[in-house]
């Protein structure tokens, strides 16, 4: 609409029965919108709502071995990974080492090594295996599938169908 003064303005925004909004106080003149506010702020609540419903929470699950843990434990703890990473959840793999273990962490490399190997199609290695202190640690993070990763990126190039 151009410049306008201030009279003018709210005369006009008056008229069409919207609000004189200021958009860029800092620009001289002052940029001024009319608009229907109470309409715009509710269209921000909903799409802050949406972001919020769409996001999601990391959570990461934590499972502790002993180097020298029985086949049928391995085999619990094994189906506890399975479920997080079905549910999405990443999780920490820790193998605790006591006393003379610690000469011995190749057992637990193993151990933590054949836990990725009947879990591979459910996860993926975020963290490689290290020691850190008396501990071994993996970090493991589910897989996307390729379906899920197909129409997560078709929303992301076609957006929400709304146009800003």
């Amino acid at each position: 609409m151009g410049v306008k003064p201030l009279q003018e303005a709210m005369s006009i925004a008056y008229a069409e029965e919207l609000d004189l909004v200021e958009v860029a106080a800092q620009a001289d003149p002052p940029v001024c919108r009319i608009m229907d506010y109470g309409k715009y702020r509710y269209e921000q609540e909903r799409k802050a709502k949406r972001a919020k419903k769409k996001q999601s929470l990391i959570v990461i699950k934590e499972i502790k071995l002993r180097p020298k843990i029985d086949n049928h434990d391995f085999a619990t703890k094994r189906k506890h990974v399975e479920r997080f990473l079905n549910h999405g959840d990443k999780v920490k793999v820790v193998i605790m080492f006591r006393g003379r273990e610690m000469d011995h962490t190749d057992l637990g490399k193993k151990l933590l090594d054949r836990l990725f190997e009947e879990v591979q199609e459910l996860a993926t290695i975020e963290a490689q295996p290290k020691v850190d202190g008396r501990d071994m640690i993996m970090v493991l993070a589910p897989v996307v599938k390729k379906e899920e990763k197909a129409s997560a990126e078709a929303e992301d190039t076609f957006g929400s169908g709304e146009e800003v």
